[in-house]
């Protein structure tokens, strides 16, 4: 029998949007903060969050058919409540909340999206450099409010990532970490509450300095953190046993990723360890469709930036003069990129 092309994967994707919106919105809204460890009807819940009733059912309902809510009951009657999951990443309350980045897409991604044809055309970003000729991250750095945010939301979204890393890297071998682009210090304070031998130093642009101490201070690990402010591309990277930089290669064309290398190269002792937390494209660019969409995410966020893949990451890395490569999966599409030098 021939084979019966099925339309049914091609609508899935075509109509994903509105699954996504439904989870965004439902984020911006702050429905699973308010319903915390309650259950609530559809009309408790409409009410709790100044919904119209048309659109209640429709909404709490799809959430559910979506796995991010649970419902007791049917009909009117029927409460709604958290997952385990949503309870854990998107209450506010939970300290494992993960919102930030959920409300960064709503706010900003959602829309600027809608223009990837543009990006495709012209090479050029769609981001707020478009409409203000700013770069974003002069954008967000000269903002307190949207650093802020900013910074929540690249924390939450890595911190599964660097527990893998905590458990999957050999830091026995090692005393000293410089975290380059460091933001909140969650990579250093995640990495530090597993390896206790080890001490940090969280280096990021000026205005992040006083929201990374604020974290590392609340952390109790003041006396092995220590918060330094700098450029990366201006200042010498803080020398260390091991380097890292989580996300951060990928926000640069590629002369800005080489220098960046170069200076991790500088800053490590024979045998120290430079570590990239990407998610790193396959190398036959087959499989990991999440970091092939993230390269694209980066044209419209900055235009020349891209996401790239292990091979690329070690010829780069050659060229700089490290020795030996490894690439150590983290979680979901993420790997850490290992060069030592």
């Amino acid at each position: 029998m021939s084979h019966q092309p099925d339309p049914s994967y091609i609508m899935q994707t075509a109509t994903a949007f509105w699954a996504s919106k439904v989870l965004l919105t439902a984020v911006e809204l702050d429905l699973f903060t308010k319903l915390g460890d309650q259950a609530m009807t559809a009309s408790q819940l409409g009410d709790e969050l100044g919904l119209h009733p048309r659109g209640t059912f429709d909404f709490f309902d799809a959430l559910v058919a979506l796995k991010f809510l649970d419902r007791d009951g049917d009909g009117p009657q029927g409460e709604y409540k958290n997952t385990s999951e949503t309870a854990a990443f998107l209450n506010k309350n939970s300290p494992t909340y993960i919102g930030g980045m959920p409300e960064m897409m709503n706010a900003r991604l959602f829309g600027f999206w809608n223009h990837l044809g543009t990006a495709l055309k012209t090479g050029q970003p769609q981001s707020e450099t478009k409409t203000h000729g700013k770069p974003i991250f002069e954008e967000l750095y000269d903002n307190e409010a949207k650093l802020g945010v900013f910074l929540e939301a690249m924390t939450g979204f890595q911190a599964g990532n660097f527990i893998a890393l905590a458990e999957k890297f050999d830091f026995l071998r090692y005393k000293t970490v410089s975290d380059i682009g460091g933001a909140l210090a969650l990579l250093s304070r995640l990495v530090g509450a597993r390896h206790e031998h080890l001490t940090f130093t969280t280096f990021d642009l000026p205005p992040v300095a006083r929201h990374a101490q604020e974290h590392v201070d609340a952390a109790g690990m003041t006396e092995r953190i220590k918060v330094v402010s700098g450029d990366f591309f201006v200042n010498d990277l803080p020398k260390a046993d091991v380097i890292t930089m989580g996300n951060i290669l990928h926000d640069w064309n590629l002369e800005k990723k080489k220098v960046l290398i170069k200076k991790a190269y500088d800053a490590l002792p024979e045998g120290g360890a430079f570590i990239a937390i990407e998610n790193l494209i396959d190398d036959a660019r087959r499989e990991n469709a999440f970091g092939l969409l993230m390269s694209l995410n980066m044209l419209i966020e900055l235009g020349d930036a891209f996401d790239y893949t292990g091979a690329d990451f070690r010829e780069w890395c050659e060229e700089a003069g490290f020795k030996r490569f490894e690439i150590l999966p983290l979680a979901g599409p993420t790997s850490a990129a290992i060069a030592y030098k």
